[in-house]
């Protein structure tokens, strides 16, 4: 009877193993296809890594064929877990290029009574790519309001200003005076 158990508890996690795998991946294919959609240009992310984390955005430099660091793509929520919308925390992916010019953002998760027809949208996005990290970032001023939804709207535009902003500090404001880095 305890061969039998065994071979059982041995099967059952062969297939809890198997279906943790299969789940793992179609994950890391999801992960990947919105990283490609808040950075267009990139041909290439790292894994997400850093003090503040981070994934890196490359492209494919033309002369040498070699990858070059274009970017940074971040969840919101990594970089300011503690800015809330009206019901909890609003997760946006945010691609920003070595420049400091945003090149797309996309709502991952919310839980807004308002968010369907207010950040979730891709036209609150739209706003937001070609914007500059200098940019004000301010609901009313250069980011459309949503009457009824002032506290989501501000809370999504707070954490990706905020967001940018810190990586912009951290990461780029001597960008200009290294060498580019490249992938191994």
């Amino acid at each position: 009877m305890t061969g039998r158990r065994l071979v059982v508890a041995t099967m059952v996690g062969s297939i809890v193993l198997c279906a943790n795998a299969s789940f793992q991946a179609a994950r890391a294919r999801q992960e990947a296809g919105q990283l490609h959609e808040v950075f267009p240009d990139a041909s290439d992310f790292s894994l997400k890594a850093g003090d503040l984390p981070y994934f890196e955005a490359f492209t494919t430099d033309p002369q040498t064929g070699r990858q070059v660091l274009a970017g940074f793509v971040f969840y919101t929520t990594d970089l300011e877990p503690l800015e809330r919308g009206y019901t909890g925390p609003i997760k946006i992916l945010v691609g920003m290029a070595i420049g400091g010019t945003l090149t797309g953002s996309k709502m991952i998760e919310n839980r807004e009574p308002f968010g369907y027809f207010t950040v979730d949208t891709s036209g609150f996005h739209d706003q937001f790519t070609g914007k500059s990290v200098f940019d004000q970032f301010e609901v009313g001023q250069d980011i459309d309001a949503v009457s009824g939804a002032t506290i989501t709207v501000s809370s999504a535009t707070r954490s990706i200003r905020k967001g940018v902003r810190r990586i912009a500090r951290q990461y780029l404001l001597d960008y200009s005076f290294r060498p580019a880095r490249t992938t191994p």
